[in-house]
């Protein structure tokens, strides 16, 4: 076969209107003595359908190990994180202190769900095989003068050329679309988690606490100079949200199929199942040099905690009264009537929070006055953050077992680079 041979199956395509068989006349031409038994038993299914889950079988294995490697260097950067304290944030607004290293976490997890689906649906593919036009191998069977068994041999030696251990035993003129289903539901999940951490990281970029990297001469915006958009999570959100989106089209085309077959899966499909991949794959590629570059401001988290920490440690303020014999609920009361009026100060005349300067200077709280320093040092509010990091990416934990057999192409892989 030469260019020229499919340069010949354009010009069969547009004159029969059938794009197997014009590959059919084609191969004839060039191989003169086998046309006549080229395709023989067959139907276009045989060729396109066991093709198509050859690509999706082989665009899992391309996907796996690049999602593997965002886990890992995203576990990286939990680990070295572990113990910086960052307020933690519901409904939007200051909750108690987590680290950044358990936020990344939080990704991760979710992450591991997507390397399970992909894994999952991957594993789930078999090969259609030797089935002819509905399903019944009965051309093949005529072929084979009723030898079932050289039917089923047949079957399973093309399955095996085809590096597919097993194929469906039952099929239609198709495989079933429902395959196509659970591919979409599995990219599509994915595409649901850059979403969300794609969200994650503009909303701290926005707080200035943590961003994606931003090269020296990187340009943020045409008119502000002085910008730095996060556009590499903003286009992950965008393409995220599109990935979804197409992942909705197997579902559709599955649903309006009609008995052994109808013929308008195969357009929507020729753009759908290559289009969700090549997503799939931009938002790998977008994760992985996120990933590799973010970059957490200590001193603006410093400075965030400061602001709210007064108010979180109200309640730690309260037992250590009650330790020292006061009534708890004088103690709540007295914290209340304070903490309102440093909201106050904050919130109508724009200044800092001044809640443990007047818990200081008030002699109700003269019990744990020489307290205060250790019971408002950050490092008290974090839990058990920096362990549960720990256990969950140390050797032995869910993020090194899950990664294991991903080892090899994790290390000999490299930071991807954004050329635009």
């Amino acid at each position: 076969m030469s260019d020229e041979d499919f340069d010949n199956a354009k010009e069969e395509e547009k004159k029969r209107r059938h794009d197997v068989m014009a590959h059919v006349h084609a191969f004839g031409q060039a191989a003169r003595k086998a046309a006549g038994i080229i395709h023989w038993g067959a139907t276009s299914c045989f060729v396109t359908d066991n093709a198509d889950l050859i690509f999706l079988r082989d665009g899992f294995d391309i996907l796996l190990p690049k999602l593997a490697l965002v886990i890992q260097k995203l576990s990286d950067f939990a680990q070295a994180q572990k113990g910086t304290p960052c307020l933690g944030y519901t409904h939007g607004q200051p909750a108690q202190l987590v680290t950044v290293g358990k936020r990344a976490c939080g990704w991760i997890q979710d992450l591991l769900m997507d390397l399970r689906n992909l894994e999952r649906a991957r594993s789930d593919i078999r090969f259609r095989g030797v089935k002819g036009t509905v399903g019944t191998q009965a051309s093949f069977l005529q072929i084979f003068k009723k030898d079932h068994t050289k039917v089923k041999q047949l079957d399973e030696i093309v399955t095996k050329k085809a590096g597919f251990d097993s194929a469906f035993i039952i099929s239609s003129q198709t495989y079933s679309r429902k395959i196509d289903v659970d591919v979409g539901h599995a990219l599509g999940s994915f595409g649901t988690t850059c979403q969300h951490i794609g969200g994650d990281i503009r909303h701290l970029a926005m707080l200035k606490e943590l961003e994606e990297p931003f090269e020296k001469d990187q340009i943020g915006s045409s008119a502000m100079a002085y910008k730095q958009n996060p556009m590499r999570s903003e286009r992950m959100c965008s393409l995220g949200r599109q990935l979804v989106n197409e992942a909705h089209n197997p579902e559709d085309t599955y649903a309006a199929q009609w008995l052994e077959r109808s013929l308008d899966d195969s357009a929507v499909r020729r753009s759908t199942l290559p289009e969700m991949f090549l997503l799939a794959d931009a938002l790998m590629i977008l994760l992985n040099n996120i990933c590799s570059g973010l970059v957490v401001y200590n001193a603006v988290l410093e400075r965030r905690i400061k602001e709210e920490l007064p108010f979180m440690a109200t309640e730690n303020l309260i037992m250590a009264m009650v330790d020292k014999g006061c009534s708890r609920q004088k103690a709540h009361e007295r914290i209340r009537v304070l903490s309102q009026e440093a909201a106050g100060q904050v919130k109508l005349h724009g200044k800092d929070n001044d809640l443990i300067e007047r818990i200081e200077k008030d002699t109700f709280f003269d019990p744990i006055s020489e307290m205060l320093p250790e019971l408002l040092e950050p490092s008290t509010f974090i839990g058990r953050a920096p362990q549960q990091v720990e256990g969950f990416t140390d050797i032995g934990g869910e993020v090194s077992e899950a990664l294991k057999k991903y080892q090899h192409q994790i290390a000999s892989a490299q930071t991807t680079e954004l050329h635009v």
